[in-house]
């Protein structure tokens, strides 16, 4: 078998562990993913503990409420995107500063039935959303909230709608009548009102990373069904070409080919990749071509560009203000620091060289 390593232009290892007060979580996940160092290593610890005091995560926080949240309120949105990133970018889910703004986020958008309040079926049908209630639910699993009830049940009334088979509150209440518009009508990863009603591949790979951060000893019935019809729809295109049921235009979004780390709420055919690998889809020939298409994308040091960033607007009620984005997902930074910490587009990334890397080991190793 090919080593992994064999399949890149240069060695990019050591970029990636260069102590980086920017981007300090690379060195962190280079240690533990790429060179299998474990937790309770000295160079692994100690690179954990720098992710908490420099780069994007203490300038998040750093914007937060004293009360937990971000925006001008507790139920503004601002709350469930700066947690997404936070986690994306390896903070420490045990920082009591994380701890409240997580059971804000339990507190405010999980509702009676167990769906996600403001993003699950609450009053309409179209308030749904797979793409959303798969980020929340990833951050809330990735910092420690796994075995809360209110995010146990969260998760299987997501796989149940997945399904489809009959939603109950945590009660035991059938709420199937409230619900039945949604599961009637709605095909296989679909949201209401987005994509045509046609089943999204950006959700279900949001939804496949969460149900897959549930140990499988913990996984429901439903669970199991659940990530099995979401391989199985994810393989049902080649994710070179990415051609999934789309509502506008005649061909894929273009930011399917765009790499770009941190996602939010948008995916990309990398990130496809990394679920469908860790779902032990590894050897599966039909990831071919898209394991194809991400090494071409190396440059000769092995390294992978940026392909797509943020949006940075001036001008507006703050002095400046730094706009990160994902879809709808609305989080407002002020400060010149996220300018400095931010990478930049078009040019070699950290981030997207260790996702590539670690799908490439997993594929290739021996």
């Amino acid at each position: 078998m090919v080593n992994w390593e064999e399949k890149l232009n240069g060695d990019s290892i050591p970029w990636l562990l260069e102590p980086d007060e920017c981007q300090p979580a690379i060195r962190y996940y280079t240690l533990r993913d790429i060179l299998g160092r474990d937790e309770n290593d000295k160079e692994v610890k100690a690179a954990k503990a720098s992710i908490m005091i420099s780069g994007p995560v203490p300038v998040i926080l750093a914007a937060q409420h004293p009360d937990g949240y971000w925006g001008k309120r507790p139920g503004c949105t601002g709350t469930m995107p700066a947690l997404v990133y936070l986690a994306e970018l390896g903070a420490d889910g045990n920082d009591p500063r994380i701890r409240a703004a997580c059971e804000i986020l339990l507190s405010r958008y999980i509702d009676n039935g167990g769906g996600l309040r403001g993003l699950s079926l609450q009053g309409t049908p179209s308030d749904f959303n797979y793409c959303t209630a798969g980020i929340m639910g990833a951050a809330l699993i990735g910092f420690g909230w796994l075995n809360d009830q209110r995010l146990q049940t969260a998760l299987e009334w997501l796989a149940q709608s997945i399904t489809g088979e009959k939603v109950t509150s945590a009660s035991g209440r059938d709420i199937n009548k409230r619900h039945e518009k949604l599961r009637n009508s709605s095909p296989l990863f679909s949201c209401p009102g987005r994509n045509a009603n046609l089943p999204c591949a950006w959700g279900a790979i949001k939804a496949m990373i969460t149900l897959n951060k549930v140990p499988p000893g913990q996984r429901t019935r439903n669970m199991n069904e659940a990530i099995k019809r979401g391989v199985d729809f994810l393989l049902s295109h080649d994710p070179a070409v990415a051609d999934y049921p789309f509502g506008t235009g005649n061909r894929p979004s273009s930011n399917w080919f765009k790499l770009r780390y941190p996602l939010g709420s948008s995916a990309d055919v990398l990130q496809n990749l990394e679920v469908l690998v860790a779902l032990g889809q590894a050897h599966n020939l039909k990831l071919a071509n898209a394991l194809a298409l991400v090494i071409s994308k190396q440059n000769q040091q092995g390294r992978w560009l940026l392909e797509h960033s943020y949006k940075e607007l001036s001008d507006t009620q703050e002095k400046k203000v730094f706009y990160w984005y994902q879809n709808s997902l609305k989080l407002y930074i002020t400060g010149k620091e996220l300018a400095d910490i931010q990478e930049k587009k078009g040019q070699p990334s950290k981030w997207v060289t260790l996702r590539a890397l670690r799908v490439l080991k997993a594929v290739y190793s021996a």
